[in-house]
């Protein structure tokens, strides 16, 4: 379907308002994260904020995207009913979708694979451990057997998703908690990818690693099939078949 066509999501809030936030990502999440996945793959990205018109995920920009990327934490509530069953309906008819981090509460991960998404948090400056669980997998080419994070926010099971179809990675905390940091479901003829690093306060989507893997789940989740939109079944009237008789038969 030639280069895939991917929008990054974030809600460009904390860059704005909180300095710390800012000095890391000056430009935005969206922008860091766009850049991942240009480093990796040849696509035309576009990014996309809460506080443009309809979150910038107009119904045009929707019809040509293969993958949203999705970053949000603090204005989950904000997001519109409307645009939330805009992706869900684009996710089922082809378009992937990759959740990042805090997006794990966000409501199009929960209006998509239809469960809470709450888990276990602490933020203490930890490092973190990540686990590669399947090597030959297209998600994790060109990823060491684990690498560390020096500095991230814990996430800890139990994670209040659907058996993913696929777990790829699990990382380890210096507390002792283990979490499911990468995983694959399928929705409709869209794929579904969740990758928990990218807390805001640490320079996370820096990391070449991770930046791999975010080109990675762009190249894997992009849509390969364009199903038309979901329109009402119009079943004709038709008369029944009248029950045979020795004189159908022959």
């Amino acid at each position: 379907m030639g280069r895939p066509r991917i929008t990054v999501w974030n809600e460009y809030l904390h860059e704005v308002e909180n300095p710390v936030v800012r000095a890391i990502y000056p430009d935005g999440i969206h922008t860091e994260v766009a850049s991942a996945v240009a480093e990796h793959l040849d696509a035309d990205i576009r990014t996309a904020t809460l506080r443009e018109p309809e979150h910038g995920l107009s119904q045009e920009v929707l019809d040509t995207t293969d993958v949203l990327f999705w970053w949000g934490h603090r204005a989950h509530a904000e997001v519109a009913d409307e645009v939330v069953e805009r992706v869900h309906r684009a996710v089922l008819e082809g378009m992937g979708l990759v959740v990042l981090h805090s997006g794990h509460v966000s409501k199009v991960f929960q209006r998509v694979l239809g469960t809470s998404g709450w888990l276990r948090w602490r933020e203490a400056d930890e490092k973190e451990r990540l686990w590669n669980l399947e090597p030959s997998h297209p998600l994790l080419q060109g990823i060491p057997e684990q690498f560390e994070l020096e500095q991230e926010e814990m996430y800890g099971e139990r994670f209040d998703v659907p058996t993913p179809d696929e777990l790829l990675m699990i990382s380890w905390f210096q507390g002792g908690e283990v979490f499911r940091s990468l995983c694959t479901w399928r929705r409709g003829h869209g794929r579904v990818v969740y990758f928990r690093p990218g807390h805001e306060a640490y320079p996370t989507y820096r990391h070449p690693h991770v930046r791999r893997i975010l080109a990675n789940a762009a190249a894997y989740a992009a849509r390969t099939v364009r199903i038309e939109r979901t329109r009402p079944i119009q079943v004709e009237a038709f008369e029944p078949v009248p029950n045979p008789t020795k004189d159908h038969i022959g």
